[in-house]
């Protein structure tokens, strides 16, 4: 349950368009959901966090995956899975045709209506990466991002190797609300983001490197130990995690922009 499909439901019960009792058996499957041996649904989480419960689709069955997804359409318009392979991507369709999956990011969506668009002069996240091995992660970032109704703006393969590149980008990093900063290897993209810009720097190591890298752990140190104020850094190939960090960025309203009443509370 979604806060617009529950504004919806109490529109309808203000102008006596429906009854009590139905909103009642719509607001049944408050707080989660049992589905079978395998899952409890969190359905009451759009309402409590302001985002739905996302489907990890790893290591679950195609059929598990298609199960979920069917579910949570039951109260929600749109669902995200992240980490779906081919498998399971190709079982969800067949059952729920107006699916979608995007085989770089992984990101496996259904959407009983348009995903809300932002304007064009909209506040927006700047996705970069140290190179292009990084792109999974990254638009696994940047479409998790524009799923939820936030811009993200890409700028790719521009790691401190030619560091020219990145500087060639800096009208777009100085306009970010927030940059996500992703890059395998040694992981210096992200101190460098972080000392040139003035808003939060969320940086994402990347498995991308050869073996002294050890699966990104050499890039994960380098930003955790970054010189650089206002970094925080995600897991290792994290890009959701760095997306909805940064969409919480977006939403976050200024403290005069609270009323006094909820600055209270």
């Amino acid at each position: 349950m979604d806060t617009d499909r529950l504004r919806t439901l109490l529109d309808r019960l203000q102008r006596g368009e429906t009854s009590p009792d139905a909103v009642l058996e719509a607001l049944r499957a408050l707080p989660f959901d049992d589905l079978g041996d395998y899952a409890r649904l969190d359905t009451h989480r759009a309402l409590r966090q302001g985002l739905p419960e996302v489907v990890f689709c790893q290591g679950k069955t195609p059929e598990q995956v298609a199960g979920i997804f069917e579910r949570l359409l039951e109260t929600h318009d749109r669902v995200l899975g992240t980490r779906a392979d081919a498998d399971a991507a190709d079982f969800v369709i067949s059952r729920l045709p107006e699916a979608s999956y995007d085989p770089v990011s992984r990101l496996l969506t259904v959407s009983r209506r348009d995903l809300p668009a932002p304007a064009e002069d909209a506040p927006y996240v700047a996705v970069v990466t140290g190179g292009t091995s990084d792109m999974p992660v990254a638009e696994e970032a940047a479409q998790t991002l524009e799923f939820l109704g936030a811009r993200a703006v890409r700028a790719y393969d521009v790691g401190v190797a030619g560091i020219h590149r990145l500087l060639d980008k800096r009208d777009l990093l100085f306009g970010a609300s927030a940059v996500i900063s992703i890059a395998g290897m040694e992981g210096a993209l992200t101190s460098v983001v972080g000392g040139l810009v003035a808003c939060p720097v969320i940086g994402v190591p990347t498995s991308v490197g050869y073996g002294a890298s050890f699966g990104g752990l050499a890039a994960l140190l380098a930003m955790l130990n970054s010189c650089a104020t206002g970094v925080a850094v995600v897991n290792i190939d994290n890009g959701f995690g760095a997306a909805v960090f940064a969409y919480k960025i977006l939403q976050r309203k200024p403290a005069w922009q609270v009323s006094p009443t909820a600055r209270s509370e």
